[in-house]
């Protein structure tokens, strides 16, 4: 009989069997498009939730052999989420068609598909970020080159000309010949690792406190430099990209990993504060940031024109009120571009107050487990890499559900594994890997049981589990 604390479980089966559940929903949610539309069942109603599961199952038999300490739910969460999109991606498709029949037009319908090969593009990178990188640790060899690569995409729609960048006024991609990626994905990955191991380094030198006001320890004045070169670039892109959204994710990003890297509250109301008086002072200065506050402002002054898409987000919304249209049943096609920027109306029209919290509730439980991740590991610069990756996720759903319900301006952000996006479907898998390697590090036991390790599969060994718990 063997003793309770030799029991290792990694909970590999566990993570299966949520996959399987994951793509029964999706399953599920499929279906009941397909009947509502069509009053039967198409082909479509297997191929989403195929390719879900098979997502799922890849990445869970790379965990298996590579991370199998990693934590259970974040895989299946993410394969709900990209199931879930593919349907209400496949679903705006249906509704765009029928709209281009009522007009005399044809519309190819083609966006979930492509979704699709775009989710597995994304699975290639979660693998290869899976095998290539071990160590986590590794990572912060390389800070100031990602940084480098990160500023780079990041101001890149910002120089090149409207014709090439420019989508609903924000400057935010980079389109050629029809293909277009939105750099700034890319970008929060570099920039996270960046900023993960520069404040590892410098941890000590800005937790020193300068003058006492107001009863806060205020930093020194000659620490002040990353900070506010960060609010420039964050002001920057906010000035020209006309983007609130990616502005403020970058700026609060850092912000917060600088106040969990020093545990001081002044970094983060000199953070606040300095980003609430540039885009105070851009406001008045700068005409095109100031026209799109005020269609956010005054949206229904501009129903025809620049908030129009608002203005149908608000309805949708409305309309759905608590338990919706149901699945197939509403009009979220008549938002523009809502297959990216405001998937999240029209699961809210459709499935209404109580689906969207549910959705969003999905969100709460993947980043909550990537903030576990972080309290688990034990270097430095895996709790500042996992809570900046977990951060970036939560503030980023922040700014596209205040988007979509008017509290913040419009942005043109994707909402993390649901929207319609290449770019932010790859970015965000290449995050997931990174939250995985992560978190194997955080859980796997830091030494190897006298006799046996027991995994979901039974007993393993005594050299398999010292060469497993050592790798």
């Amino acid at each position: 009989m063997r003793a309770p604390s030799n029991r290792l479980p990694t909970r590999r089966n566990t993570e299966l069997l949520y996959i399987v559940a994951a793509a029964f929903v999706v399953a599920c949610a499929e279906a009941i498009v397909e009947i509502t539309r069509n009053s039967s069942v198409s082909s479509h109603v297997a191929t989403y939730p195929l390719a879900a599961l098979t997502i799922g199952a890849a990445a869970h038999v790379a965990v298996r052999r590579t991370a199998r300490y990693a934590d259970p739910l974040l895989i299946p969460c993410a394969v709900l989420l990209v199931g879930l999109g593919l349907v209400m991606i496949h679903r705006l498709d249906l509704g765009l068609a029928q709209q281009a029949a009522e007009n005399g037009q044809t519309y190819s319908g083609v966006a979930a598909a492509s979704q699709v090969v775009w989710a597995f593009l994304g699975l290639g990178v979660f693998l290869t970020v899976l095998f290539v990188v071990r160590d986590h640790r590794v990572l912060a060899r390389y800070a100031y080159t990602l940084a480098l690569i990160g500023l780079f995409l990041l101001l890149l729609p910002a120089v090149l000309p409207a014709r090439f960048s420019e989508v609903n006024g924000a400057r935010i991609w980079i389109r050629v010949a029809g293909f277009s990626i939105q750099p700034g994905e890319i970008a929060k990955l570099c920039l996270t690792i960046f900023a993960a191991a520069y404040l590892v380094a410098k941890r000590d030198v800005l937790s020193l406190a300068g003058r006492r006001v107001l009863g806060i320890d205020l930093p020194r004045g000659r620490d002040f430099g990353p900070l506010l070169v960060a609010w420039l670039v964050s002001i920057g892109v906010l000035v020209r990209n006309h983007d609130l959204g990616t502005s403020l994710m970058f700026f609060g990003l850092f912000v917060v990993l600088l106040y969990v890297a020093t545990e001081r509250v002044s970094w983060v109301i000199i953070g606040v504060l300095l980003f609430a008086g540039g885009c105070f002072v851009s406001y008045h200065l700068f005409a095109n940031v100031k026209q799109r506050v005020d269609v956010w402002l005054h949206v229904f002054d501009y129903l025809q024109n620049e908030g129009y898409q608002m203005s149908q987000s608000l309805f949708g919304l409305g309309t759905g009120g608590l338990f919706g249209a149901g699945l197939g049943g509403g009009r979220p096609e008549l938002v523009p571009v809502a297959k990216s920027d405001f998937i999240l109306s029209s699961f809210g029209e459709e499935l209404g107050l109580f689906g969207l919290v549910a959705i969003l509730a999905i969100y709460v439980v993947f980043i909550s487990r990537g903030f576990a991740t972080a309290l688990a590991v034990r270097d430095s610069f895996g709790k500042l890499l996992v809570t900046g990756i977990a951060f970036s996720f939560g503030l980023q759903l922040f700014v596209v559900a205040g988007g979509i319900s008017r509290l913040l301006p419009e942005t043109g952000l994707t909402t993390p594994f649901l929207s319609y996006g290449g770019s932010s479907l790859v970015a965000n898998f290449a995050l997931l890997a990174l939250l995985i390697r992560v978190s194997d590090a955080g859980r796997r036991p830091p030494t190897t049981p006298p006799s046996a390790v027991t995994t979901d599969s039974g007993p393993v060994p005594i050299a398999q589990g010292r060469a497993e718990a050592t790798s």
